[in-house]
Protein backbone atom coordinates (compact mmCIF):
# COMPACT_ATOMS: atom_id res chain seq x y z
CA UNK A 1 0.00 0.00 0.00
CA UNK A 2 1.03 3.53 -1.01
CA UNK A 3 2.68 5.78 1.96
CA UNK A 4 0.00 8.43 2.80
CA UNK A 5 2.73 10.60 3.99
CA UNK A 6 3.04 14.03 3.11
CA UNK A 7 5.63 14.61 0.55
CA UNK A 8 8.40 17.62 0.76
CA UNK A 9 8.37 18.39 4.04
CA UNK A 10 12.00 18.03 5.08
CA UNK A 11 13.19 18.10 8.56
CA UNK A 12 16.69 18.82 9.79
CA UNK A 13 18.24 17.28 12.97
CA UNK A 14 21.74 18.55 13.77
CA UNK A 15 23.75 17.71 16.56
CA UNK A 16 27.43 16.95 17.68
CA UNK A 17 26.48 12.92 18.05
CA UNK A 18 29.64 11.91 19.81
CA UNK A 19 28.75 9.28 19.46
CA UNK A 20 24.67 8.75 17.89
CA UNK A 21 22.70 6.90 20.02
CA UNK A 22 19.11 4.79 20.06
CA UNK A 23 17.80 8.21 21.92
CA UNK A 24 18.96 10.40 18.73
CA UNK A 25 16.93 8.03 16.53
CA UNK A 26 13.94 7.58 18.25
CA UNK A 27 13.92 10.98 18.43
CA UNK A 28 14.20 11.88 14.51
CA UNK A 29 11.51 8.91 14.22
CA UNK A 30 9.27 10.79 16.21
CA UNK A 31 9.45 14.15 14.72
CA UNK A 32 8.83 12.39 11.20
CA UNK A 33 5.85 10.60 12.78
CA UNK A 34 4.46 13.73 14.94
CA UNK A 35 5.06 16.57 12.35
CA UNK A 36 4.44 14.36 8.90
CA UNK A 37 7.49 14.71 7.75
CA UNK A 38 8.47 12.78 4.41
CA UNK A 39 12.20 12.60 5.46
CA UNK A 40 15.10 13.66 8.59
CA UNK A 41 18.42 14.40 7.46
CA UNK A 42 21.29 14.26 10.30
CA UNK A 43 23.53 16.80 9.70
CA UNK A 44 26.96 16.39 11.88
CA UNK A 45 28.77 19.42 12.92
CA UNK A 46 32.22 20.08 11.86
CA UNK A 47 33.77 21.86 15.18
CA UNK A 48 30.72 22.03 17.76
CA UNK A 49 31.21 24.70 20.08
CA UNK A 50 31.98 24.53 24.08
CA UNK A 51 33.51 21.70 23.43
CA UNK A 52 36.95 20.98 23.37
CA UNK A 53 38.57 18.34 21.35
CA UNK A 54 39.07 15.71 23.53
CA UNK A 55 35.48 15.13 23.97
CA UNK A 56 34.78 14.64 20.63
CA UNK A 57 35.29 11.93 18.27
CA UNK A 58 37.04 13.08 14.26
CA UNK A 59 34.13 14.31 12.20
CA UNK A 60 34.97 11.10 9.91
CA UNK A 61 34.23 8.64 12.69
CA UNK A 62 30.77 10.53 13.71
CA UNK A 63 29.90 10.91 10.15
CA UNK A 64 30.68 7.00 9.64
CA UNK A 65 28.77 5.88 12.97
CA UNK A 66 25.71 7.99 11.92
CA UNK A 67 25.51 6.52 7.90
CA UNK A 68 26.08 2.62 9.35
CA UNK A 69 23.10 3.21 11.86
CA UNK A 70 21.10 5.02 9.20
CA UNK A 71 21.88 2.39 6.63
CA UNK A 72 18.67 0.85 4.85
CA UNK A 73 16.31 3.15 6.44
CA UNK A 74 15.26 5.41 3.74
CA UNK A 75 13.35 8.25 5.91
CA UNK A 76 16.40 8.96 7.06
CA UNK A 77 19.59 10.70 5.45
CA UNK A 78 22.93 11.98 6.48
CA UNK A 79 24.37 15.02 5.17
CA UNK A 80 27.91 15.86 5.33
CA UNK A 81 27.74 19.51 4.49
CA UNK A 82 29.17 20.97 7.81
CA UNK A 83 31.90 18.32 7.58
CA UNK A 84 32.60 20.00 4.27
CA UNK A 85 32.15 23.64 5.14
CA UNK A 86 34.45 22.99 8.03
CA UNK A 87 35.00 25.74 11.10
CA UNK A 88 32.53 26.25 14.23
CA UNK A 89 29.18 24.94 12.53
CA UNK A 90 26.46 27.84 12.67
CA UNK A 91 23.02 26.57 12.49
CA UNK A 92 21.85 29.65 9.88
CA UNK A 93 24.60 28.82 7.31
CA UNK A 94 23.64 25.11 7.27
CA UNK A 95 19.77 25.93 6.89
CA UNK A 96 20.70 28.16 3.74
CA UNK A 97 22.67 25.97 2.18
CA UNK A 98 20.22 22.80 2.56
CA UNK A 99 17.39 24.74 1.75
CA UNK A 100 18.51 25.97 -1.56
CA UNK A 101 19.28 21.75 -2.24
CA UNK A 102 15.55 21.56 -1.74
CA UNK A 103 13.69 24.37 -3.51
CA UNK A 104 9.66 23.81 -2.62
CA UNK A 105 9.92 22.10 -0.16
CA UNK A 106 8.85 22.59 3.20
CA UNK A 107 11.66 22.77 5.61
CA UNK A 108 11.47 21.84 9.51
CA UNK A 109 14.34 22.33 11.93
CA UNK A 110 14.27 19.42 14.83
CA UNK A 111 15.44 20.57 18.52
CA UNK A 112 14.84 18.73 21.64
CA UNK A 113 12.65 21.36 24.19
CA UNK A 114 16.16 21.34 26.41
CA UNK A 115 17.63 24.20 23.72
CA UNK A 116 14.34 26.13 23.33
CA UNK A 117 15.11 28.52 25.47
CA UNK A 118 18.47 29.09 24.13
CA UNK A 119 16.95 29.98 20.55
CA UNK A 120 17.19 33.51 21.32
CA UNK A 121 21.15 33.57 21.66
CA UNK A 122 21.22 31.54 18.34
CA UNK A 123 23.04 33.02 15.28
CA UNK A 124 20.51 35.22 13.04
CA UNK A 125 17.96 33.61 14.53
CA UNK A 126 15.24 35.39 13.08
CA UNK A 127 16.50 34.63 9.98
CA UNK A 128 16.51 31.04 10.25
CA UNK A 129 12.97 31.22 11.81
CA UNK A 130 12.04 32.51 8.45
CA UNK A 131 13.19 30.00 6.25
CA UNK A 132 12.44 26.56 8.65
CA UNK A 133 9.41 25.85 11.11
CA UNK A 134 10.73 24.29 14.31
CA UNK A 135 10.16 20.99 15.88
CA UNK A 136 10.19 20.77 19.22
CA UNK A 137 10.66 17.53 21.10
CA UNK A 138 10.31 17.16 24.42
CA UNK A 139 13.35 15.39 26.26
CA UNK A 140 13.37 13.55 29.77
CA UNK A 141 13.88 16.20 32.91
CA UNK A 142 12.82 19.26 31.17
CA UNK A 143 9.82 20.83 32.97
CA UNK A 144 7.53 22.02 29.76
CA UNK A 145 6.22 24.75 32.26
CA UNK A 146 9.60 26.40 32.49
CA UNK A 147 9.32 30.05 31.70
CA UNK A 148 12.12 29.85 29.03
CA UNK A 149 9.87 27.37 27.66
CA UNK A 150 6.51 29.42 28.01
CA UNK A 151 8.30 32.67 25.63
CA UNK A 152 11.38 31.28 24.43
CA UNK A 153 11.93 34.64 22.02
CA UNK A 154 10.32 37.44 23.76
CA UNK A 155 9.29 39.63 22.25
CA UNK A 156 8.65 38.17 18.83
CA UNK A 157 5.24 37.14 17.53
CA UNK A 158 6.64 33.62 16.73
CA UNK A 159 7.05 32.75 20.26
CA UNK A 160 3.90 31.26 20.77
CA UNK A 161 4.01 29.63 17.77
CA UNK A 162 7.44 27.88 19.10
CA UNK A 163 6.20 27.02 22.34
CA UNK A 164 2.62 25.41 21.10
CA UNK A 165 4.91 23.14 18.31
CA UNK A 166 6.29 20.88 21.43
CA UNK A 167 5.54 17.93 21.43
CA UNK A 168 6.09 14.66 23.81
CA UNK A 169 7.22 11.25 22.12
CA UNK A 170 9.00 8.85 23.60
CA UNK A 171 11.08 10.35 26.56
CA UNK A 172 14.33 8.36 26.28
CA UNK A 173 16.76 8.96 28.48
CA UNK A 174 20.27 8.07 26.70
CA UNK A 175 23.13 10.57 26.34
CA UNK A 176 25.91 10.33 24.47
CA UNK A 177 28.06 11.42 27.48
CA UNK A 178 27.06 8.38 29.47
CA UNK A 179 27.64 6.47 26.99
CA UNK A 180 31.52 7.61 26.06
CA UNK A 181 31.64 7.06 30.00
CA UNK A 182 30.81 3.32 30.02
CA UNK A 183 33.29 3.05 26.91
CA UNK A 184 36.37 4.47 29.06
CA UNK A 185 35.07 2.39 32.43
CA UNK A 186 34.65 -0.93 29.94
CA UNK A 187 30.84 -1.27 30.98
CA UNK A 188 28.01 -2.54 28.05
CA UNK A 189 26.27 0.29 25.61
CA UNK A 190 24.47 -2.66 23.88
CA UNK A 191 21.20 -1.75 24.04
CA UNK A 192 21.91 2.20 23.82
CA UNK A 193 23.21 2.53 20.37
CA UNK A 194 22.44 0.79 17.31
CA UNK A 195 24.64 -2.96 17.26
CA UNK A 196 26.45 -1.28 13.81
CA UNK A 197 27.34 1.96 15.80
CA UNK A 198 28.65 -0.54 19.01
CA UNK A 199 30.66 -2.53 16.37
CA UNK A 200 32.28 0.45 14.78
CA UNK A 201 33.54 2.08 18.51
CA UNK A 202 35.23 -1.11 19.18
CA UNK A 203 36.83 -1.84 15.92
CA UNK A 204 38.48 1.98 15.95
CA UNK A 205 38.70 1.70 20.03
CA UNK A 206 36.98 4.82 20.21
CA UNK A 207 35.82 6.56 23.68
CA UNK A 208 38.57 4.83 25.38
CA UNK A 209 40.94 7.16 26.66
Amino acid sequence: MESLRPQNRIGIFGGTFNPVHMGHLVMAQDALELFELSKVIFVPCACPPHKTSSDVASAEHRLAMLQVALEGDLRFEVSDIEILRGGVSYSIDTAREIKKLHPGSEMFFIIGADSLPELRLWKEISQLLDLYSFVTIARPGVDLNDPGLRDPMPGDPRSLLLRDQVRIGHLINISSTDIRYRIAEGMSIRYLVHPAVEMYIAEHSLFRQ
